[in-house]
């Protein structure tokens, strides 16, 4: 039987304000609150709200049968805390309809399962860890920003104990392989894979509206019927997409509604099921391992990395910016650790890309890429400084690596001996007799002994 795995990312960026040579050293705030704010209420009031409202729908006329996936960046969930914070109750009332699953990311939507596995495992179970405070789900899935995929990076996920990945159904991977099927880590076997199909995705996400698309009008019987044509032997069908492409690439006047809620119905007539990540992993077994010794991403035609680190400046920033990454690791500093969250978004080193053929070119306040690398990294210089003034750059690597080392150790002995007084605080209950028990118990006994 078909089924189709729906997912939908949430991601919100942040917009760093001018920040001049002259102000490193001075002025500590890097970030642009008025852009910030309009930008967050106005996708939250054309797309998010009207979008989780619609899917709140479908899970209530259609009941055990329509489901979704959602992953959330952290970025995303505090600005939807301080500026729209009905987003955030639309997403706990379509939890309580039991027909989505919440997926673990990296928390900063960054980079940072290509240049330190401690800092990307950090940040993913610090999401993991929002995931269970917002919704009560604890995340068995994980997809990485943009869709991002590696054997090495699969294999740290795996580690972690995720059961699954959702990354891109890359041709140049696939080859002659389709993406409808479940495959597995190259590095374990045990982490499974679900690919997105990026054509059946991309006809929704940026082609629906598109008057000069051959399929446009694109009507729901019609896709559906696309899905129902596959072999037979295809059976899990993976689209996923940004839910802002509900409302903002698409826009509402296009029905773009009215075609994701006519969905389920026409799958149902075609014997068609919807699942969740896990439900497809639970329910579909793995055909092959499918080997990714490069990075790949969802993003432009190429499907890699090149969008964030295709060219000389970005690579420059990137590496500048993780150079850090141990030290901000171990302060304790608040206002440094949401710094590094959102100077370690994306979207920065985007604005930096040189290539003509990347897809939405919006790059903010700057004029060119050059514009974006100059006022990125003199806010990384001020940035480094703060942290070197906590951490000083003359602590050499085998100092900091032992200093790492041992807070790593000490982490896993209060882990032990928070689980010791657990299993001893859980027998110690079991041990005790209730104030009702033993009070008849006792009682009984010395008219026993009377007699």
């Amino acid at each position: 039987m078909k089924t189709i795995c729906l997912y939908f990312e949430i991601h919100q960026n942040i917009h760093l304000k001018r920040y001049r040579f002259f102000d490193i050293g001075t002025d500590h705030y890097y970030y642009d609150d008025y852009e910030n704010e309009r930008s967050i209420t106005e996708t939250a009031e054309r797309s998010y709200i009207p979008s989780l409202q619609a899917l709140i729908q479908m899970a209530h006329e259609n009941p055990g049968f329509f489901k979704v996936a959602i992953s959330m960046s952290g970025c995303a969930v505090e600005q939807l805390e301080n500026h729209a914070p009905n987003v955030i109750e639309l997403l706990q009332e379509l939890n309580e309809t039991g027909c989505v699953e919440f997926l673990a990311e990296p928390y900063s939507h960054g980079l940072s399962s290509l240049a330190n596995e401690e800092s990307f495992k950090e940040e993913t179970l610090r999401m993991s860890r929002k995931i269970k405070e917002l919704f009560g789900q604890e995340p068995k899935v994980f997809r990485n920003s943009s869709l991002i995929y590696s054997d090495d990076i699969g294999g740290v996920v795996a580690s972690m104990g995720f059961k699954g990945v959702l990354t891109e159904g890359a041709r140049h991977i696939l080859g002659w392989k389709s993406p409808h099927y479940v495959y597995h880590c190259a590095q374990n076997h045990d982490l499974k894979l679900l690919l997105r199909d990026y054509k059946l995705s991309d006809d929704i996400s940026l082609r629906f509206n598109n008057s000069s698309w051959s399929e446009y009008p694109l009507f729901a019987d019609t896709y559906m019927n696309w899905i129902a044509s596959m072999p037979e032997e295809e059976q899990v069908i993976n689209i996923f997409m940004e839910l802002c492409a509900l409302g903002m690439f698409q826009p509402l006047s296009s029905n773009i509604l009215e075609f994701l809620k006519a969905l389920p119905a026409c799958a149902r007539e075609r014997g068609i099921s919807f699942s969740t990540p896990s439900e497809v992993i639970a329910n579909y077994p793995s055909v092959d391992s499918l080997e990714v010794p490069y990075p790949l991403s969802w993003v432009d035609e190429e499907r890699d990395i090149s969008c964030w680190l295709g060219n000389g400046m970005q690579r420059e920033a990137f590496n500048k910016l993780y150079s850090v990454a141990d030290r901000v690791r171990i302060c304790n500093d608040r206002r440094i650790k949401q710094d590094w969250d959102y100077l370690q978004a994306s979207n920065n080193f985007r604005f930096m890309t040189t290539k003509p053929s990347s897809w939405n070119m919006y790059r903010g306040i700057y004029d060119s890429p050059y514009d974006a690398f100059t006022n990125y990294m003199n806010i990384l210089g001020d940035f480094i400084n703060r942290v070197n003034n906590m951490y000083p750059s003359d602590i050499d690597n085998e100092e900091l690596n032992a200093l790492l080392t041992t807070i790593k150790n000490l982490g896993e002995e209060l882990e032990v001996k928070d689980k010791e007084i657990a299993r001893l605080n859980t027998r110690l209950k079991k041990l005790t007799p209730s104030e009702d028990q033993p009070t008849s118990e006792k009682k009984t006994t010395r008219k026993s002994k009377k007699q």
